[in-house]
């Protein structure tokens, strides 16, 4: 049996989040979906799985009438085997965790950047492209150029940031990540401290390797996802030879 996996997420305000949280938890139960979405004022983040396509739509009908999931990014693959142990449906602060008050992702955000024009972003010598993934995910793969903050989580973008870039010096930053949230709420972040040309890459990584054929990608490795697939190269196949120690089980 091949499960559908679902890879979404949107910077929406939501309220009344424990009734919320109760709605979507008994949903996918009952639809045999696991995984793990977060709920928190600042919207829905999370990648499930479900044993067929019809359990998949139906749950993704669910989230788009309550969170309006379609309006953000949401991605599709295919899982072999059973991706998640468990389902998990969490209230949290942040879905993506920053302690950064002031990045505001569904106001201040960047300029979205398609896959299909990134080559051409990353082709303008003014642009200074940072990886906003944690350490050993950047181990896996990246792009050809990029710089490694060199994080061991997201948090310590904000640092990164502080002692590493200046507005006045890096008029023009590109970022990345796994599926885009971290660089959206990092575009976020560098806007409401001054930086003014901050580009980030619609869908991520993972849309970049669905979308760009190959023999065109300047993407180098594989990509770490966290789930049992543990990384995944073009065109979303899972690299079945990649391994992870314990302590970088995400």
């Amino acid at each position: 049996m091949e499960w559908t996996v679902a890879a979404l997420y949107r910077f929406v305000r939501l309220d009344d989040l424990p009734a919320l949280r109760a709605q979507i938890n008994d949903a996918c139960a009952a639809a045999g979906v696991y995984g793990t979405l977060l709920l928190a004022p600042e919207g829905i983040n999370g990648t499930i799985a479900a044993p067929t396509a019809q359990a998949m739509d139906d749950i993704i009908a669910l989230l788009d009438r309550l969170c309006g999931v379609t309006q953000g990014e949401l991605k599709y693959s295919a899982a072999a085997a059973q991706p998640f142990k468990r389902l998990k449906v969490r209230l949290k602060k942040e879905i993506i965790t920053m302690h950064a008050p002031e990045a505001d992702a569904a106001t201040m955000a960047g300029t979205y950047v398609a896959p299909d024009d990134w080559n051409a972003l990353l082709a303008d010598p003014d642009v200074l492209l940072v990886d906003t993934r944690n350490d050993y995910e950047v181990e896996f793969g990246t792009f050809a150029g990029a710089v490694n903050p060199d994080i061991q989580t997201f948090t310590g973008f904000k640092d990164y940031v502080q002692n590493n870039l200046d507005p006045a010096k890096h008029k023009k930053v590109a970022m990345f990540c796994t599926g885009g949230i971290r660089c959206e709420k990092a575009s976020a972040y560098m806007r409401a401290h001054g930086f003014e040309n901050v580009y980030h890459l619609k869908g991520g990584i993972l849309k970049y390797l669905e979308t760009v054929p190959a023999d065109q990608s300047l993407w180098q490795g594989t990509c770490f996802v966290f789930d049992e697939r543990i990384a995944l190269g073009h065109g979303l196949a899972q690299d079945h030879t990649a391994t992870r120690s314990a302590d970088k089980a995400g």
